[in-house]
């Protein structure tokens, strides 16, 4: 069965940095498109950023471009999310996907920014 489990969590300053990874299994992780997305207390789920199977197609949320760098490593089933210059409003439990509405996904990891 599909496992998602992510990983690199914390609690960081503003302008900190954080690399989150996500371990998969259960299926052909070389195949698919991944997706990192977001649930801040109290708000919506939010997708944050895609990555292609190849991984050369990437796209981010606006607010995150240029501070958010997704990644992935085939070879190691492993997805990434390289997270810079953190902000208080980047404060949110963060998921890896396999679909863009989080249907699939991980138990999430949490990043707080204080």
């Amino acid at each position: 069965h599909v496992q998602l489990v992510e990983s690199g969590g914390g609690l960081v300053q503003p302008g900190g940095s954080l690399r989150l990874s996500c371990a998969a299994s259960g299926f052909t992780f070389s195949n698919t498109p991944l997706y990192w997305i977001r649930q801040a207390p109290e708000k919506e789920v939010e997708w944050v950023s895609q990555i292609s199977s190849s991984g050369m197609l990437k796209k981010y949320q606006d607010s995150v471009k240029g501070r958010f760098t997704i990644s992935r490593d085939n070879a190691k089933n492993t997805l990434y999310l390289q997270l810079n210059s953190l902000k208080f409003e980047d404060t949110a439990m963060y998921y890896c996907a396999k679909d863009l509405s989080g249907t699939v996904r991980g138990q999430g990891t949490q990043v707080t920014v204080s």
